[in-house]
């Protein structure tokens, strides 16, 4: 019984100081963050921080760490029951991506704006490449490149994610869920151009 008292009270500070961090980024660059200033912020002593993390750059992984594991399960929604995943039966409802990002939109708004910005997209853009090139093994008809394949299509969905956060949520996740299903189904045909002649 005293271990979870103890294991909710390291929860508890450690989310404070999570949180902490946050708001203080929200205002200035990491780099200008302080470690006095998230104890102060978060209501904290020196000694708690020093108990939990190394130091602020420990902090801010556990905090894309976390984000990082939500990612990947809601990447994986679609296709984490099935042996066979094929793209053109998913229905937008089983595409859970969207919804994560939006439920924890503060946090990933707060990181977009930040200096450690290209960081956070390196560590997405990994994380889900990772996962994909773990999970599935993409079916691709001949002259096509899996390789290459899979490039265009973990940039293209990334470009998409971060094109969404980098607006500001203009549009709903369950949109965002539908038009993901729809350009994944779309062959396109001919182009129009604006070039004059």
């Amino acid at each position: 019984m005293g271990k979870t008292k103890v294991d909710r009270r390291v929860l508890r500070s450690k989310l404070a100081l999570k949180e902490a961090l946050l708001s203080l980024m929200a205002g200035k660059s990491f780099s200008q963050v302080s470690i006095t200033e998230i104890m102060e912020t978060a209501n904290y002593n020196r000694g708690t921080f020093y108990t939990h993390y190394e130091n602020k750059e420990a902090l801010l992984d556990e905090v894309l760490g976390e984000l990082i594991e939500e990612l990947i399960a809601a990447f994986r929604a679609p296709y984490d029951q099935v042996e066979l995943f094929k793209v053109e039966e998913m229905p937008a409802t089983a595409v859970k991506l969207f919804e994560h990002i939006y439920s924890r939109r503060e946090a990933y708004t707060v990181l977009f704006q930040s200096d450690v910005l290209p960081m956070v997209k390196e560590k997405m853009f990994s994380a889900v490449k990772r996962i994909s090139n773990e999970d599935l093994e993409h079916e691709t008809t001949d002259p096509i490149n899996r390789e290459l394949m899979q490039a265009y299509s973990m940039n293209a969905l990334m470009g998409l994610v971060f094109h969404w956060i980098e607006g500001g949520f203009q549009y709903e996740p369950a949109y965002m869920q539908e038009q993901l299903v729809l350009i994944l189904n779309y062959r396109p045909g001919a182009a129009r151009t604006h070039v004059r002649k």
